[in-house]
């Protein structure tokens, strides 16, 4: 029995989860054609070792166009599917930990540069890159190529994207799927006033505001099997006067759990390109305890947590359920390890490293079974 609420056992959906920890998606920018490379080998690999509770593939892309950059992941061909195939294949040899997926649309947001050569949108005609479309003409910023906004036929042939990669990823044997509807993305470009100017059904009132991603929740969810989850990530709040705030996100959260959303992981910002944000350790914690006060279902917290101790007090408080981690889990991919060792509780590891636990450290992994 743990003595921490961080390594206590929980339950999201139907799936067994043996601690807290989440790895949160995290784009890596290195996929050939929307198709995993031997970098995500060897990324997800070192994740999957890491004694986390579940691993999130990054945000993946539904359809070509939804890409972020040209290096994106994609689930949108055969071809994206038989390499991720292998790649799974190849870290499943040596870790039974849960696999999810977020899936993704970019929308205005997307062809861009890599982060490490500027992250800058990349116009269309021009190498790699694309026409972006999104829910209003309105670009990210007033220099980029404005975004083609999307007609009936467009927003049914995302719609049908989302759930056919739903589908896809059962195929593959993964675990649980999140719709991206964060950090500025097609999904929370509608659900946002500041991006969504439409005057149609999809736009206007927070109601028809959320109608596209409760369309796209449905159409996943009818897709995707019944005994798997299916969750949302949403940003709380877009850190500007105007835009999407704590209230709309708790009525979003609220639509969600009463469609069988099993869980929600709450971040913030992404959308406006002159936001201001407030930031420091545990800033998005306020956002997470909010939503969790509206609704039943298990509520992810992100951002800036780093500490141990920090992370215990969080759930101890009753302010979120679980706790993800993304930049922090990449700089060390033995954060739950340390952690564990931290607390005096037990975590997974593999056979090959049972002999580096440290001198003085009693109990850290758990015995490889017979």
């Amino acid at each position: 029995m743990a003595s921490t609420k961080l390594f206590s056992p929980f339950k999201v959906g139907s799936l067994e989860l043996k601690n807290r920890i989440v790895i949160a998606p995290m784009c890596q920018y290195s996929a050939k054609d929307g198709q995993m490379t031997d970098w995500h080998m060897i990324h997800l690999g070192h994740l999957v070792l890491s004694g986390a509770a579940v691993l999130t593939i990054e945000a993946t892309a539904v359809t070509e166009e939804g890409r972020i950059t040209y290096g994106d992941v994609g689930l949108y061909s055969d071809d994206c599917e038989n390499a991720m195939k292998r790649v799974l294949d190849g870290i499943r040899q040596w870790s039974s930990m849960p696999i999810a997926i977020q899936l993704a649309h970019a929308g205005r947001k997307a062809s861009s540069e890599v982060p490490w050569k500027g992250g800058h949108q990349i116009a269309p005609g021009a190498s790699n890159g694309w026409k972006t479309v999104a829910p209003s003409a309105i670009p990210f910023r007033e220099a980029y190529d404005a975004p083609t906004a999307l007609d009936q036929a467009g927003l049914r042939r995302i719609r049908d994207g989302f759930a056919d990669a739903a589908r896809r990823a059962d195929r593959l044997g993964i675990d649980a799927v999140q719709l991206h509807a964060a950090h500025g993305y097609l999904l929370h470009e509608f659900l946002s006033p500041l991006s969504n100017q439409r005057t149609d059904d999809y736009g206007g009132s927070l109601e028809n505001r959320m109608r596209f991603p409760l369309e796209v929740f449905d159409a996943v969810r009818a897709a995707w099997p019944a005994g798997k989850p299916l969750t949302v990530r949403v940003s709380a709040t877009d850190w500007k006067e105007g835009g999407w705030d704590i209230e709309a996100t708790i009525a979003f959260a609220r639509a969600l759990e009463a469609r069988g959303c099993d869980a929600i992981h709450v971040s913030s910002g992404g959308l406006a390109s002159d936001a201001k944000m407030t930031i420091g350790p545990g800033y998005q914690v306020p956002f997470a305890r909010a939503v969790k006060e509206a609704v039943q279902m298990p509520v992810v917290t992100v951002g800036l947590i780093t500490e141990f101790d920090q992370a215990e007090e969080i759930l101890k408080a009753g302010e979120a359920d679980l706790i993800a981690l993304a930049r922090t889990v990449l700089y060390d991919p033995r954060w739950p390890w340390r952690a564990a060792a931290h607390f005096g509780e037990l975590v997974d590891a593999p056979p090959q490293y049972l002999m580096s636990k440290p001198h003085g450290v009693k109990t850290l992994f758990v015995p490889p079974a017979e």
